[in-house]
């Protein structure tokens, strides 16, 4: 049976305590020498439709992912410096001096290098056989879109989307999910409406999803004591899983 191989292009930021990167992370030529955090599915697992990784505050989308029947693999394209080292959650830096639009310029540069070879890396991993598809987060969502105007995966998706031009919806080859925040000031809504037409005037095949009453993160840093928050956060990921199965099963 060929492997689920899922590309999960982290979020720019993560502060959550039920957020954290397995620690069975590594690095190696396999995966061009960027750290590549790795999740497994079980063994054994009872279908597709247990959301049990979010009913414990300690888990990682990509550790949901896994349970789904996905091999997860998150490149660390911050090199070790994540935006966290920098700021607080209200992304007020710590050191006054902290120029995080230079932060953002340099992580960009340095992702966009090392993602093309870290793809390559993955694909002599598991080989022509494995059914890739690939989901961006914030700043992971224009390295999910590139992946999805080739012939690279299956399928993609993002959610609550930055750093995107008019050039990546109409570069897209492949079926996508966009998921997105009601409020969100990296996407908004002239963005996201724009964004659809583009899909619409190309015939593409996508979905469009939006939560009311979250804002940009939902996906990822979503306060799980917020019902709402919890819930769009859970069926952003339930989505994710369901919209790749499509086009892999």
């Amino acid at each position: 049976m060929s492997v689920s191989a899922l590309l999960l292009f982290l979020d720019i930021i993560i502060f959550t305590p039920h957020l954290r990167f397995p620690s069975h992370s590594s690095a190696s030529p396999l995966t061009a020498g960027v750290s590549t955090y790795l999740a497994e599915p079980p063994a054994t697992h009872n279908g597709k439709n247990v959301f049990g990784a979010f009913a414990i505050n300690n888990e990682l989308l990509q550790d949901y992912f896994a349970t789904q029947g996905y091999t997860v693999l998150g490149p660390d394209y911050f090199f070790g410096d994540p935006i966290g080292l920098h700021v607080n959650p209200d992304l007020e830096p710590f050191d006054p001096n902290f120029d995080l639009n230079a932060w953002v310029a340099k992580s960009k540069k340095q992702a966009d290098a090392a993602v093309p070879a870290w793809i390559d890396g993955v694909k002599k991993r598991y080989g022509p056989k494995a059914k890739y598809t690939a989901v961006g987060y914030c700043f992971g969502a224009p390295y999910s879109m590139e992946t999805s105007a080739t012939d690279q995966v299956l399928a993609g998706a993002f959610a609550h989307p930055g750093l995107l031009t008019e050039d990546h919806f109409r570069k897209l080859k492949k079926p996508f999910l966009l998921s997105c925040a009601e409020s969100d000031s990296s996407f908004p809504l002239e963005s996201r409406r724009r964004a659809e037409d583009i899909l619409a005037e190309d015939h593409a095949t996508y979905h469009v999803q939006i939560f009311s009453g979250t804002t940009h993160g939902f996906a990822v840093r979503g306060n799980l004591t917020n019902e709402n928050e919890r819930w769009a956060k859970e069926e952003s990921a339930r989505s994710v899983i369901g919209w790749f199965d499509r086009f892999t099963d």
